[in-house]
């Protein structure tokens, strides 16, 4: 019975590490969510998982097996390192006094958000001067650590119909992207998305939040293997 047991714990641990590693694969539509959520949570549930094994197989070394376990539950998602890092604290300094964050994300991307009104003049798609400034240093970044992927996502507010807002969230993002590529960042390691007004960060019932929801996101992900 221990040992049935034991097993099922086993099986337990496993199912949550899959679920942990890949339960967010679908449904994504927002930038602020990636395709795999958090390489942490598959940690946690490969720890768990190895440190079930080792006890329930009479091993020695439970916490190495734990320690393997994590390990194992923290491929597929995404890696912060060194150059990841230096990126981050260049863009920083570039946005500083913008209006644009800069932040590290809980999956281990780097996220900009760039207000829409920081960057853009009010329903056009083309890059004003002072976002222009933030995207040279951003390029330099990329070009130093040009094993990452870059995603871009454009949004709006709720002001005017769907058949404006998504074409104008869409060139948006691909004004952003070929601003890169001009300054010699590779186009195949974009990606655009255009979500209109889908998804909101704030609520549209006032100025102060449609100006939350006009803006432009842009992930850059080193990715584990």
């Amino acid at each position: 019975m221990k040992k049935v047991l034991g097993l099922t714990f086993i099986s337990a641990a496993l199912v949550l590490q899959g679920c942990a590693s890949t339960g967010q694969t679908t449904g994504q539509t927002t930038g602020t969510n990636s395709a795999l959520k958090s390489s942490g949570l598959g940690a946690l549930a490969g720890a768990a998982a190895g440190a079930l094994i080792g006890s329930a197989t009479g091993s020695n070394h439970v916490g190495r097996d734990a320690i393997i376990g994590a390990a194992v539950g923290g491929l597929g998602g995404y890696v912060w390192n060194a150059k990841m890092e230096k990126q981050r604290a260049e863009l920083e300094k570039a946005t500083a006094g913008t209006g644009i964050d800069v932040v590290r994300t809980e999956d281990n991307q780097l996220k900009l958000e760039i207000p829409a009104d920081a960057g853009f003049a009010v329903g056009q798609a083309n890059i004003q001067p002072r976002l222009q400034t933030v995207l040279n240093t951003f390029a330099n970044t990329l070009q130093s650590n040009n094993t990452t992927k870059v995603r871009i996502v454009g949004h709006t507010d709720n002001t005017g119909s769907d058949a404006s807002n998504e074409p104008l969230s869409l060139r948006r993002a691909e004004s952003t992207r070929n601003y890169l590529t001009s300054k010699g960042v590779s186009s195949s390691r974009f990606t655009t998305e255009g979500m209109g007004s889908r998804a909101p960060i704030a609520s549209n019932s006032s100025e102060s939040g449609r100006a939350q929801n006009r803006r432009v996101e842009v992930f850059v992900a080193q990715a584990s293997n």
